[in-house]
């Protein structure tokens, strides 16, 4: 079996575009299978370098093995210089076909990945509302006031979701994000503080509240909002700051009880290890889009597994990006809890395949067909930006 083409396709939706542009891609062989994969570039700058990335090292598998997925991950960190650099873009370009390549994996062997993987210990992924400061709905609005931040979270409480994330600094009042990256000021101590006990009143007393605050923080001011935010009972605070420094997260860890996480924005095995090592988080987050796919992401959750740290996927991006996530939290021991961001409950997303993906109270149901068990819709593909490789 060869690989015979790759289509990288930036997904069009409609009105989420251009803030959200997924980039998927379909690996066929001359065996008629096709494989799919997604770079964890659904948001932010980049996705044009990152399908340009992909066209260049499509060309170097063109014909090659699509099942000796090692070799082909080891040729593109030996032998095409700046992988050894890292770097979020070319490690996205490589997560992207390494998806792929498991997918077709599964299919071949008519398995589901988890199989390949060691097989499931769980058939129910469980899954939080991920950034309710977006909304939870059809339509994405900013939510400011803690009276509609309680309203929003009462709805995903609704829905059946037992755990909620937000980020509660991220927006001003006057429709501007944060400015200041010094010491918060009070006013915007006490504001964090209202917009998350709202939340913590939809949720109750016994039920998970996660916080993010998107690396948009320093040291110094990670510290302040995380004494302010004890009180409310944080089950985590993803990425208070940019994980440029790990000493930094060992600061923030020596002053407060919180467990912190990483990931969204770490990459290989080898930029997760330190913050691993050193022990100063609880929770490590890498992204299977940027990370280096389902092959990177075992070495991470291994170094993770060791040292009784636990998982939870960055996932935020299409449904593509969802269903390797799950089949890969299915798989693992440490596994904690799935991010369901708020992009899922969109219309585009829900016609991007042809079967769509949807939690039910909360709760998504692991496919037991082969490889990733998804398929892109016609839809999809026909409002697609389309690069061929061949």
């Amino acid at each position: 079996m060869k690989i015979q083409q790759i289509k990288i396709l930036q997904l069009n939706w409609g009105q989420l575009s251009p803030i959200w542009h997924p980039l998927v891609i379909e690996i066929e062989t001359d065996q008629k299978i096709v494989g799919y994969g997604e770079a964890g570039v659904a948001y932010g700058a980049g996705v044009s370098a990152v399908a340009h990335l992909i066209q260049e090292l499509g060309q170097r598998i063109i014909g090659k093995n699509p099942l000796l997925i090692n070799q082909i991950w080891q040729d593109f960190y030996e032998h095409t210089f700046w992988a050894k650099g890292g770097g979020t873009l070319f490690y996205s370009a490589i997560s992207a076909i390494d998806i792929a390549l498991w997918d077709i994996k599964g299919k071949t062997a008519n398995m589901p990945i988890y199989q390949l993987l060691g097989g499931k210990i769980t058939s129910h992924i469980h899954s939080y509302a991920s950034h309710i400061e977006y909304g939870w709905g059809p339509f994405s609005r900013y939510v400011k006031t803690p009276h509609d931040f309680y309203r929003i979270a009462k709805r995903a409480v609704d829905d059946g979701y037992q755990t909620i994330k937000l980020d509660p600094i991220d927006q001003e009042t006057d429709n501007t994000t944060l400015s200041s990256r010094g010491l918060l000021t009070q006013e915007q101590l006490n504001r964090a503080y209202e917009r998350t006990a709202a939340v913590r009143q939809a949720l109750g007393p016994n039920k998970q509240l996660i916080l993010d605050c998107h690396a948009n923080l320093r040291v110094e001011s990670a510290i302040q909002l995380a004494h302010r935010l004890l009180p409310l009972k944080i089950y985590y605070f993803e990425e208070p700051v940019p994980t440029i420094d790990p000493h930094d997260y060992d600061t923030i860890a020596d002053q407060t009880s919180i467990p912190l996480a990483v990931g969204e924005h770490l990459t290989i095995a080898k930029s997760f290890a330190p913050y691993i090592r050193q022990r100063n988080i609880g929770i490590v987050q890498p992204d299977l889009g940027t990370c280096g796919g389902f092959t990177m992401a075992r070495q991470i959750n291994s170094l993770a597994l060791v040292n009784d740290i636990n998982l939870q996927l960055h996932v935020c991006g299409s449904p593509i990006a969802t269903a390797a996530a799950l089949q890969f939290e299915a798989a693992m021991p440490n596994f904690l809890i799935h991010e369901n961001h708020e992009i899922t409950l969109k219309q585009a997303y829900r016609e991007t395949l042809i079967k769509p993906l949807i939690a039910k109270n909360g709760v998504y149901e692991v496919s037991t067909n082969a490889g990733l068990g998804v398929e892109l819709s016609d839809k999809a593909r026909h409002n697609s930006e389309v690069i061929i490789v061949k």
